[in-house]
């Protein structure tokens, strides 16, 4: 199963290191990673994706938070919460198809940045199972080249 991970740290040099560093050094894979500053500058939130069952999640909890600069971690995954992921996704396009891509773009509510003769780029902005949903209606029409921010989260009604 996949758990999302938020941890609040100190805005640090090295951190994100040492971190992910403890995690990938126990055979632990981090399928998304993002880190941004809080409304305190001093402080980042990180918010990590990773597969395992509960045991190993316990495993990584307790040992991120043994580490000086992290002030908490929590697994958000079933608790109440908010998740989003920006996706930048470029799609060929020929004459027949172009109108096809951008009505699925309305269906998604993805928003169309850039427009080329041969290709159509959009932005989207979702939950995990929306972006993912886009992508696959996308691969029919030749996906050029796509980038995603990496999974997001806030627990709704807690403070980390």
């Amino acid at each position: 199963m996949k758990h999302i991970i938020t941890a609040l740290v100190e805005n640090k040099s090295g951190v994100l290191a040492r971190i992910v560093g403890l995690i990938s050094g126990r055979g632990y894979n981090i399928e998304t990673l993002n880190v941004g500053p809080t409304q305190d500058p001093t402080t980042s939130k990180m918010t990590m994706v990773v597969a395992g069952d509960d045991h190993v999640i316990e495993q990584v909890i307790h040992q991120v938070g043994k580490l000086v600069d992290v002030i908490a971690v929590v697994d958000v995954t079933r608790r109440r919460h908010l998740n989003r992921e920006l996706i930048l996704v470029e799609v060929a396009t020929k004459r027949n198809s172009r109108t096809e891509v951008l009505e699925l773009a309305t269906l998604f509510d993805a928003r169309v940045v850039a427009v080329a003769e041969k290709s159509v780029t959009m932005q989207m902005v979702g939950d995990h199972a929306a972006v993912e949903d886009f992508i696959r209606l996308l691969r029919p029409y030749e996906i050029m080249d796509i980038s995603r921010s990496g999974l997001i989260a806030v627990a709704r009604g807690e403070q980390l």
